[in-house]
């Protein structure tokens, strides 16, 4: 590898009293795919605005080609080639990808007109570059996520970029578009760009990195090639604690909890059978458009099935809305939070007890003084790290909002709880809290789904895992008895399942 193309030393920062960065370190060489990883809240995404120019350090040093550079706007870091890819990937929807593409370079050169056919070439010798396959006229708010983020690097590299940092890449893209954007990112590395990905899936990060920079409470807390990480060591340096990454086996039962027969809804799913007992935390995945999602939006009344039948703890129910799926015992925690889950302009305190407000009525009044102190004892019991009950949700990092999700459906007292993608966008830390409190409501007799696509994440964390496939259930297995590459065999259908009964 070459020499360093950034370098940084000492950098600290903060925010009316509150410092977001300690003094951290980092050196990115030309030729190199760097992972910057932390937990939510540990100053990554601070320390990427220093480097692009969006803020100032308070102190510290930075180099760029070994020069020291002062004081920058965002417009000076594109000059110096630095560009960043932010997870909303900031594209014009109503523009087309040529156009997208193009426009940093006009306005980079001045031009104040967009010349059409010259954008048209530079878009199809950007694409080209990186392998990248689309029709340059075609809107870009027809396009998948992945090919957007496509156009957003397609434009990075058109302005010459010598340092590209990508936050968050992979969040909103499947196992498939993960590879495709590494092999992108691997052309990059070979043409001499430098690499930055800020990502805390390590899974992900062992498949692409070079080196590795973890940063804990704004600090740098560790540094090195990738190939010095094994695993615990990587985890300890991201949470600065020992996780466990046992498997989940619990004792078998025959206490049934739920059974599902037939259950149908058209256009979704077909006659899905499965049943779960006492202790089972029961894994529902599939590839896109399989169904899984959905047979999680039936369960809890949001789009109720058409066909079938449910027994919970050995009564049959009925669910055709969110009022009987809540009569029933059925808590939902929904794929996005943020738009589904939480009430992001209230309090904590009004997120966590908005299903429950009934136990609160007295008289007609709210009684605010137990759902203070409800509040306050779910945000000891479910870990979340929260100063009270007072502050608005937003101001929550990832894990700690989706724990505070799992608590407003823990505070209705559920027979059965579904998640649907529980620990996407979540730190490692909060992602073990998250599958401890599962297990431990499994063992507790609540009927427990977990609906995803993170095969690691089911087998690890599941017992019994049901695969969808074209809106039907090929099979419930025993996950102790399956790899990741098995079932993700499955999944693709280039294995069998072995039904079990």
């Amino acid at each position: 590898m070459s020499e360093a193309f950034l370098k940084l030393k000492g950098i600290k920062k903060s925010f009316g009293g509150v410092q977001a960065l300690k003094g951290v370190e980092l050196e990115v060489k030309r030729g190199e795919i760097h992972a910057l990883a932390g937990e939510n809240g540990c100053g990554k995404s601070t320390l990427i605005k220093i480097i692009s120019g969006v803020h100032d350090a308070t102190e510290g040093e930075v180099f760029v080609e070994g020069k020291k550079v002062g004081k920058i706007q965002p417009i000076d870091a594109i000059h110096m080639g630095i560009q960043v890819i932010y997870q909303d990937f900031a594209v014009f929807p109503n523009l087309s990808v040529a156009e997208n593409i193009a426009m940093n370079k006009s306005l980079l050169i001045g031009a104040k007109r967009m010349k059409w056919k010259e954008a048209k070439k530079i878009a199809v010798e950007a694409m080209d570059q990186i392998g990248a396959h689309m029709d340059p006229d075609l809107p870009v708010e027809r396009l998948s996520v992945a090919n957007k983020q496509m156009v957003a690097i397609c434009r990075a590299i058109i302005t010459d970029a010598k340092l590209l940092i990508l936050d968050e890449p992979t969040t909103a893209l499947t196992a498939k578009e993960v590879h495709k954007l590494n092999e992108v990112l691997r052309r990059l590395k070979e043409k001499g760009m430098a690499v930055v990905i800020v990502n805390h899936k390590l899974d992900e990060i062992y498949a692409i990195a070079d080196t590795l920079t973890v940063l804990r409470n704004g600090e740098t807390v560790a540094h090195g090639m990738i190939e010095e990480f094994d695993r615990e060591r990587f985890i300890k340096a991201l949470t600065g604690r020992s996780i466990s990454e046992e498997y989940y086996r619990p004792e078998a039962s025959d206490e049934e909890i739920l059974r599902v027969e037939d259950y149908t809804r058209n256009g979704a799913f077909q006659k899905v059978c499965f049943s779960m007992n006492k202790g089972d935390v029961l894994g529902i995945t599939g590839l896109l458009g399989s169904g899984r999602g959905e047979i999680g939006d039936a369960l809890f009344g949001l789009a109720p099935a058409q066909g079938g039948t449910v027994w919970l703890n050995g009564e049959q129910i009925k669910i055709n809305s969110v009022s009987e799926a809540m009569k029933a015992g059925i808590g939902y925690v929904p794929e996005d939070r943020l738009t589904q889950g939480l009430f992001l302009d209230r309090s904590i305190q009004d997120n966590t007890v908005a299903a429950s407000i009934p136990k609160y009525l007295h008289r007609g009044r709210l009684d605010y003084t137990e759902m203070y102190r409800v509040t306050e004892d779910w945000i000891e019991k479910i870990g979340c790290n929260a100063p009270s009950p007072e502050p608005n949700i937003r101001t929550l990092s990832g894990g700690n909002a989706q724990k505070m999700v799992i608590a407003k459906w823990l505070n209705t007292d559920p027979k059965l709880l579904i998640l649907n993608g529980p620990t996407v966008g979540v730190d490692v830390g909060s992602k073990s809290d998250i599958h401890a409190i599962l297990h431990e409501l499994a063992g507790k007799g609540v009927g427990v789904i977990v609906i995803s696509d993170d095969l690691s994440e089911l087998i690890q964390n599941c017992n019994k895992i049901v695969i969808m496939k074209n809106g039907r259930s090929s099979g419930m297995i025993r996950a102790e008895e399956l790899d990741e590459t098995q079932l993700a065999g499955l999944l693709s259908g280039s294995e069998e399942a072995e039904h079990e009964q």
